[in-house]
């Protein structure tokens, strides 16, 4: 592993990526034939500098970053392994990973899932990340976030229909929403999706590990059972 990610220094650093060669035993003359002869470690010495970059990133804020806004979590609130989901209720990719993330839920009991609302894709994903704030503080989360991504876009029509059938107080979410005060976690996830130059939604955090779009249920399951085990 040590090796690998020398190669990426190497590679990135240029120049001084040489000195990095001659501290790992790889004369700098000997560097375009070692790869020539073992060009398969290039992507995966790339991958590695980047798993670890994104690592150094996810660190400082992972407290914050795992600390949902009260009532914005699926599956089980107290387990012992947390997956943070960004997401945008314009997105079709999202709509698409609910499936998945239901999925997870279903065969992980020790699974909580923090859903961070970034809208970035349109007035109408914040008016309706809006709502699925101020429905989690009437413990409505789940129920409204699965009927919002049943609308085909979050319309103001859509996002009513979505709060009336998860049963949300219209008055009291109405007035959350015209006091500002939902803004802040709003504000609050853009900060924290550009500290992790996530560049869309999905983006799914557990553990060290980073995966942006709809991966799937394989991928997110070993990163779960990786972040488990560690």
């Amino acid at each position: 592993m040590r090796l690998l990610v020398t190669i990426a220094i190497a590679l990135v650093a240029g120049v001084a990526g040489a000195a990095a060669w001659d501290f790992a035993g790889f004369a700098p003359d000997r560097t375009r034939a070692y790869l020539m002869a073992n060009p398969e470690v290039l992507p995966e010495a790339m991958a590695e500098l980047q798993r670890r970059d994104m690592a150094a990133r996810v660190a400082p804020i992972r407290a914050e970053l795992e600390q949902p806004f009260p009532g914005a979590v699926l599956g089980n609130p107290e387990g012992s392994v947390t997956l943070v989901e960004f997401s945008d209720y314009a997105c079709g990719y999202c709509r698409l990973s609910v499936g998945h993330v239901n999925a997870l839920i279903a065969q992980n009991p020790d699974l909580r899932v923090v859903i961070r609302e970034y809208p970035i894709l349109s007035e109408g994903s914040a008016n309706a990340a809006r709502m699925a704030l101020a429905a989690a503080q009437q413990g409505k989360f789940e129920a409204f976030h699965n009927a919002m991504f049943e609308q085909d876009q979050p319309s103001p029509e859509g996002i009513r229909a979505a709060a009336e059938a998860a049963g949300v107080d219209l008055a009291q979410a109405n007035a959350a929403i015209a006091s500002g005060a939902l803004d802040t976690q709003l504000q609050n996830n853009v900060f924290l999706g550009q500290t992790l130059q996530l560049s869309g939604t999905p983006a799914f955090i557990v553990g060290d590990t980073v995966l942006n779009g709809a991966v799937g249920t394989e991928q997110l399951s070993e990163a779960i059972a990786e972040a488990r085990d560690s």
